[in-house]
């Protein structure tokens, strides 16, 4: 196995892990893309999810990338790499010069050259992507999209965990409180029958 490969399962291996850890989902979901990022050699990396009406990307976590170039505006699903949205990787060799890409002064001006946009589907369902970004033109490999797809299903997870995880708090923040007034029921029911029994003169 290449150095390239064993970093890939490796990484693959800690992302996992985290997922089974006690951080926090955006503790999670930033530990990914950091990861990401460093094992396949890239600037940066972002995780965007849809928004409800799925028309905008919005930046969920990122790393590597600066505040300005994350809040140059509204990331528009029909004119950023759309075809990541409809299920497959798509890679730009020159993200200053292609159509597919929104921002491509900003991206210029960020220092990135290449992209890979890859989906990051849910129950299968696309929820957003997640996009690798170099300083360098650069060809991606088949290891290193299926590597990043394997990370993107691994932050799918994560985000459904989280949902789950705040279900269940909800759920037991609300019995919790039945039994508080079912206990404050009881406890008034026994009063009422304990002060109507006749006492002994």
């Amino acid at each position: 196995m290449g150095k390239i490969k064993e970093s890939y399962y490796q990484s693959l291996y800690e992302v996992a892990a985290s997922l089974n850890s006690a951080r926090t989902p955006e503790a999670v979901l930033q530990s990914i893309v950091e990861r990401v990022a460093k094992a396949v050699g890239a600037k940066s990396c972002s995780l965007m999810l849809l928004t409800p009406d799925r028309k905008v990307l919005f930046h969920t976590v990122a790393y590597g990338l600066s505040d300005w170039y994350i809040r140059k505006g509204p990331v528009s699903v029909d004119k950023s790499i759309p075809e990541s949205l409809e299920g497959k990787p798509v890679a730009v060799l020159d993200a200053t010069t292609d159509e597919r890409i929104q921002y491509r002064e900003q991206a210029n001006k960020e220092g990135i050259a290449s992209i890979l946009s890859v989906p990051m589907i849910l129950r299968e369902e696309i929820i957003g992507v997640i996009r690798i970004y170099t300083a360098r033109p650069r060809q991606f490999t088949r290891d290193c999209i299926h590597f990043v797809g394997a990370a993107a299903n691994l932050g799918a997870i994560a985000l459904e965990n989280a949902r789950l995880y705040e279900t269940c708090q909800k759920d037991y923040e609300s019995f919790r409180r039945d039994m508080l007034e079912w206990r404050a029921a009881l406890s008034h029911e026994w009063l009422v029958e304990k002060s109507a029994i006749p006492t002994e003169d």
